[in-house]
């Protein structure tokens, strides 16, 4: 599903303008973005959260050249779905 796909799932659903829904869709997007730009955790509950991690500098080897190297440390989103999502994908049988 991409974006366009999810504006006309909330729009059918809401009743509402797909320029409503895009509205909607772009300021949550931002909320969650602002906040992992700052160094917070999103968590909505029973969907998941979203976090950034920081990555430290490693060694590791150029598999080509076999030369040594050390990477940049670095910040990685991360995504941990919640019990109600991981529950919905996987259903119980």
């Amino acid at each position: 599903m991409k974006k366009n796909d999810l504006i006309a799932a909330i729009a059918k659903k809401e009743n509402c303008s797909k320029k409503e829904a895009d509205k909607a869709l772009n300021l949550v997007l931002d909320a969650i973005s602002d906040a992992l730009v700052a160094g917070e955790k999103v968590s909505i509950t029973g969907f998941g959260t979203f976090e950034v991690r920081e990555r430290p500098a490693k060694q590791c080897k150029n598999p080509r050249t076999g030369e040594v190297m050390t990477t940049k440390p670095c910040k990685a989103l991360a995504f941990k779905a919640g019990k109600t999502l991981k529950d919905a994908v996987n259903p119980e049988k």
